[in-house]
């Protein structure tokens, strides 16, 4: 069987169909509602390059060298030595491609077959290109593997525009129409920066639309895996670049032909599971090593929660270079564990995102509030933050000092500690130091503090 999958740049869950009101996504919806809608899916982190390598490489972006974006002279790259997705499939004897925006390097890493890179927001032009695409492989012997990178609804590099100069053929949002998410304050300058973003949105699913239509014509349509999905969550702050839900919390729409229509899965899955699926889809072998996710086929009409698929971890490291801020987290049904390592330092504004017209007009207002958050809490993490997502779903209300909390704060503790060793990680910190750093002195009688940071006022710990 065929794999279309279909990446939108900055989208977050802002879609009909995963109860956005006022926004348009009549072809995303139509695609939720004849396949599973995925209710509870979590990317590792929120920054494009990063996301894009957990998708081809089932693993956590501490594990494969992505550590943030891939672009500009300060770029960061995958390992040689990591398998992906367009290495792996080419090897069960698919064909692999990318049409549109790729953002992972380096080349030799990711060797797709066809390879159409580009920047373009022209939905009808990436159309055209899967048609060609498509044709050329409805007569060969061997199933594809397709990638679609749409660039929208990803801000271009004016202020608060979103690209939308020249197409015509999408609607003009009033700013009065739109509805402002809660984990942004409703000001004229956020209503105005979401108006233009509805219109990318809707260019998007337009493009959707088209690309579906394409691989029907090519009669391809009855035999091929179709997955939608974003990146990370909408570029405004308190989303994209941070771990809190609004980042991380996406959509993931599969649908396998002959399935049930109309799923609406409400088990906790990660974008480290869509390499498994795949390589599961193509009756091909995980590579040697460890391996992050499970193939969410057994699981794909599920409509209850299924045993052992309630928790998720993430790892988030670096947006762009100038973007150290290390962080964790661990996500269950009703709870979410952050883990901070770098908390001292502020939290960084991403070059778009402190650029844009939506920031300017926060900044000036008195108090300063992004969504329900003040601006210190925003800027200015502590190094553990837990929140009870039923009780307060935009994690405003840390409850990490709750002495109540205590126990479930422990036990979250040590099952982050065990993903972090399990996974190698470099983050893990003890006494201000990098475990990893220092393991081979443990042996010879190096002791740690059992505490996150140096404190310099007690040295001996």
């Amino acid at each position: 069987m065929n794999i279309l999958l279909m990446i939108a740049d900055d989208l977050g869950r802002m879609a009909g169909c995963y109860g956005e009101p006022a926004i348009r996504t009549p072809n995303i919806d139509a695609l939720a509602a004849r396949g599973t809608r995925f209710d509870m899916a979590f990317t590792s982190t929120a920054s494009c390059s990063a996301s894009r390598s957990v998708i081809y490489t089932g693993l956590h972006t501490h594990e494969t060298g992505q550590y943030g974006l891939h672009h500009d002279y300060h770029h960061f790259m995958t390992f040689a030595d990591v398998p992906t997705a367009p290495a792996l499939l080419a090897e069960a004897g698919y064909h692999t491609g990318i049409i549109g925006k790729v953002h992972v390097g380096p080349r030799e890493v990711y060797p797709w077959q066809h390879r159409e890179e580009s920047a373009a927001r022209d939905v009808t032009w990436v159309a055209e290109r899967a048609q060609a695409y498509f044709t050329a492989r409805a007569s060969a012997d061997e199933p594809f593997f397709l990638t679609i990178g749409f660039v929208d609804p990803h801000r271009d590099a004016t202020r608060g525009g979103f690209g939308n100069d020249g197409f015509d053929a999408d609607p003009v949002f009033a700013p009065e129409d739109v509805h402002v998410p809660p984990f942004l304050p409703d000001l004229a300058e956020v209503r105005e920066e979401l108006a233009s973003y509805y219109r990318s949105v809707h260019r998007l699913d337009r493009g959707i639309g088209l690309v579906l239509a394409a691989l029907d014509r090519a009669g391809l349509a009855e035999d091929t895996l179709v997955v939608f999905l974003s990146d990370n969550g909408a570029p405004f702050l308190n989303s994209k670049t941070t771990l809190f839900d609004a980042g991380v919390h996406l959509p993931l729409i599969l649908h396998r032909p002959g399935q049930r229509p109309g799923i609406a899965n409400p088990n906790l899955v990660s974008f480290t599971d869509l390499l498994p699926t795949f390589l599961d889809l193509a009756g091909a072998t995980p590579p040697p090593g460890k391996r992050r996710g499970r193939s969410l086929l057994p699981i794909l009409e599920a409509t209850d929660r299924q045993p052992g698929w309630d928790v998720v971890f993430g790892s988030h490291t670096f947006h762009e270079v100038t973007n150290y801020w290390p962080t964790r987290f661990l996500r269950t049904p009703r709870f979410k564990y952050h883990r901070n390592v770098a908390w001292q330092l502020d939290f960084p504004f991403s070059g778009d995102l402190y650029g844009s017209l939506s920031w300017e007009g926060i900044r000036r207002t008195r108090p300063v509030m992004i969504g329900k958050r003040p601006l210190g809490n925003y800027v200015r993490r502590p190094p553990e933050e837990l929140y009870d997502l039923d009780a307060d779903p935009h994690e405003v209300n840390n409850l990490a000092d709750d002495p109540a909390q205590g126990p479930r704060l422990q036990g979250f503790r040590d099952q982050m500690e065990a993903w972090q060793r399990d996974t190698r990680d470099p983050w893990l910190y003890r006494d201000g130091i990098s475990v990893m750093a220092v393991a081979h002195h443990l042996p010879n009688g190096l002791s740690l503090p059992d505490r996150f940071d140096f404190d310099p006022d007690k040295p001996e710990g």
